[in-house]
């Protein structure tokens, strides 16, 4: 009886974590209408594909040369409507959200280089630190990096937001920036 039990579950368990968990869709974006113009760029409306690959380049890069260097480049999948963005789990107000080192899904509202930045630098988080030490690293560490070094100069941020960023800032002042990830570790 139990190793029936078992089965079932490991048989069950995938197609309950698709169901229930929707952000590992981002795995198969195909499934929620989504097409993939190439391992790292998906885009609901493919007519969109050449702006969608601008932001994503020119975000790249900047993170690349102004953070470090991203080991793999993250697959980002553009959405144009909020019915895209549910598919994968999310709502508003977010403009994105990055799952680890699956990938980043950009809500309609969310097409802008300095927030495919931010994303970009919590995955970066994730490969440097590893995908559960970053999640489980203080807010103050992990939205206060994005918001500082993607150089988000949006004036309207919380005051949550805005004391992560400066927290941040002060730390990373403390410990230098070619110790950031050796003293992220420590966290």
């Amino acid at each position: 009886m139990l190793k029936k039990a078992v089965i079932i579950l490991i048989l069950v368990a995938p197609i309950s974590t698709w169901a229930f968990y929707k952000p590992v869709r981002i795995l198969m974006p195909a499934i929620n209408g989504v097409t993939c113009v190439s391992d790292t760029l998906c885009l609901e409306d493919i007519d969109r594909v050449s702006e969608a690959g601008i932001l994503y380049e020119k975000a790249l890069k900047f993170v690349n040369i102004e953070v470090e260097k991203i080991k793999d480049n993250p697959r980002v999948i553009f959405c144009m409507t909020e019915r895209c963005n549910q598919a994968f789990g999310f709502h508003p107000p977010a403009k994105a959200h990055t799952i680890g080192v699956s990938g980043i899904v950009v809500s309609p509202w969310g097409w802008n280089e300095t927030i495919l930045r931010h994303e970009m630098i919590h995955h970066l988080q994730a490969e440097q630190l590893g995908v559960i030490k970053q999640w489980r690293s203080p807010n103050w560490f992990k939205e206060g990096m994005a918001y500082s070094l993607s150089q988000d100069a949006r004036p309207n941020l919380t005051e949550s937001l805005k004391k992560y960023k400066s927290e941040f800032e002060k730390w990373l002042n403390t410990v230098g920036k070619e110790n950031l990830w050796k003293e992220a570790s420590r966290l």
